[in-house]
């Protein structure tokens, strides 16, 4: 049904998890989010000069994909963004271009602080939006398991009441 309704669309079918190429960065772990409205990029050194040109680097110093070099953007502007727990938060945001599932568009990004997130690219529906079909079952970047996972599942499996008290009350 689905590889109909794309051939008559002209969708893509793309992953939850894809490599994508930002700019001159190439093939950089994106998450596939079609709970997003929007789509973010990890950005640091952000800055609106006097004459109102925003200036940032993609990506932070810690970050494998960090070069330090400089965009610099005329056309942007600012976006309120909840969080899935509730908080807002003022974001720049812009055009940048890319390529995702082999394809070359030009799609909206917020500069967000992603330094805490494993993917430092998150796609939303609005970039998604007529262009691209996401079969979740299939996935171009395999997250890494969080080294404390299995300890803690046996701490668990030892003693559930004893977890809940120490962990989640």
């Amino acid at each position: 049904m689905f590889k109909n309704f794309s051939k008559r669309k002209n969708l893509d079918i793309i992953g939850s998890t894809e490599l994508v190429s930002v700019e001159n960065f190439l093939n950089i772990p994106a998450k596939i989010d079609t709970g997003a409205d929007s789509s973010a990029i990890w950005a640091s050194n952000i800055n609106v000069s006097e004459d109102g040109v925003l200036s940032f680097s993609l990506f932070g110093k810690d970050s494998k994909f960090y070069t330090g070099e400089k965009l610099e953007r005329k056309n942007f502007r600012v976006l309120i963004v909840r969080s899935s727990n509730g908080d807002e938060e003022i974001r720049y945001r812009t055009e940048l271009s890319v390529k995702l599932g082999g394809r070359k568009i030009k799609a909206m990004f917020t500069l967000a602080d992603r330094s805490k997130n494993y993917f430092p690219i998150l796609i939303g529906r609005r970039t998604l939006k007529n262009k691209f079909l996401v079969d979740v079952s299939k996935r171009v970047v395999e997250k890494e398991q969080n080294p404390k996972t299995p300890t803690l599942n046996k701490e668990l499996k030892e003693n559930p009441f004893k977890f809940h008290q120490k962990y989640i009350k």
